[in-house]
């Protein structure tokens, strides 16, 4: 049995669809992430959840009850979950051992053993030596980590995170991704995470679900997500990619100014007339000179095209190149290592694998 669920889960206000028709299931102990860009719905849906806004059609369901429909709902504080916003709300009157502690007070520990599990927990976010420090007295990081620690000690049965790390700078939320991983892993707590920072998705989660306009567009594992987009704006909301418009002519795939066997392609028999692909900048590779292309009727094998280089720039961990294949106007992006040095205007070859071409639909995908 699936820990959390929502089913056909819409939320409106007025006449806006905040969420429409939003299904997802989680197993228990399962990390995952509802990414998006603002507006897409993510909050109203973590917000459902957690019992602060009613669904105006759908259900959701814990452990198998229903928790939230539109004739009932369980209250926020029968739902044995614990949430962290953007804002920590910590209370500045109150040290760390007194702010973590506070959801063990209410329900009614003994002190003895509230000492213990914060200690406890704080030892485990490396707080432990300023259990008796305010939160003025902290950083933007020690603060998020007294937030979590607070949201763990009471052992809810699924956490709630909205934008948790947004306030921190990047070098902290960076640092942040891989401790809330790290917790996770150690506590096994069902976990619903909000972010538009793709980043922290991909660090955190055990499955991504993309939404874009209240819907979810796609839900899979990060490897999954970025390498086998299913749509458009997966494709590009997920990292850096390259759209390749083509057609099916008999047994090649017609690009423009250019042609790969259909055999190469892993999907090829399911591409029949317009189709459409996301190709990473990093699956395209640059030559000064032909390198060899398997025959036209091998069904495996790179494909080698010529082209021009038209912009570049360095950003030290790599080259970013702008390549149009001759004669095109296509405009394609390389990822290139910084040894691999080429003029604007240069002469080059690319080499793609079809393999790593990721075909794409225009339709929403419905999450499995």
């Amino acid at each position: 049995m699936s820990k959390l669920v929502l089913t056909g889960v819409g939320c409106r206000f007025g006449n806006v669809a905040a969420v429409d028709d939003l299904s997802l299931a989680m197993a228990a102990g399962e990390f995952v992430s509802l990414l998006g860009p603002s507006g897409c719905g993510k909050t109203t849906t973590l917000r459902m959840i957690a019992g602060l806004l009613h669904p105006t059609s759908g259900t959701i369901t814990m452990d198998g009850e229903v928790i939230s429909s539109p004739g009932s709902s369980l209250p926020p504080e029968k739902r044995n979950m614990s949430m962290i916003f953007q804002s920590y709300a910590i209370w500045p009157n109150m040290t760390v051992a007194e702010n973590v502690g506070f959801g063990l007070e209410i329900r009614r520990f003994s002190r003895a053993d509230i000492r213990a599990k914060v200690d406890q927990i704080l030892e485990v976010v490396h707080l432990g030596h300023l259990r008796d420090r305010y939160p003025s007295e902290l950083s933007g990081g020690q603060q998020q980590r007294v937030a979590l620690a607070r949201a763990i000690v009471v052992q809810p049965a699924v956490l709630l995170l909205d934008e948790p790390l947004s306030n921190l700078d990047a070098n902290l939320r960076e640092e942040m991704r891989y401790e809330i991983r790290r917790l996770h892993d150690e506590f096994h707590i069902t976990t619903v995470y909000v972010t538009h920072d793709q980043a922290e998705a991909m660090v955190t989660s055990d499955r991504i679900a993309v939404m874009n306009q209240g819907r979810i567009e796609q839900v899979d594992a990060p490897r999954t997500l970025y390498a086998r987009p299913r749509t458009r704006f997966v494709a590009g909301f997920i990292g850096r990619t390259n759209f390749l418009d083509g057609e099916v002519h008999g047994d090649k795939v017609l690009f423009d100014h250019f042609t790969i066997p259909l055999a190469r392609f892993p999907e090829a028999g399911a591409l029949h007339g317009r189709v459409s692909f996301s190709l990473r900048p990093q699956s395209i590779h640059l030559h000064r000179v032909r390198v060899p292309q398997q025959p036209l009727g091998a069904a495996e094998g790179a494909c080698v095209i010529a082209g021009r280089v038209v912009q570049r720039a360095y950003l030290g961990e790599h080259w970013d190149y702008a390549v149009r294949p001759l004669a095109s106007a296509l405009q394609l992006r390389v990822t290139a290592r910084p040894h691999e040095v080429f003029e604007v205007n240069e002469s080059v070859w690319l080499e793609l694998d079809p393999g790593q071409l990721a075909h794409i639909h225009d339709k929403v995908a419905h999450p499995g």
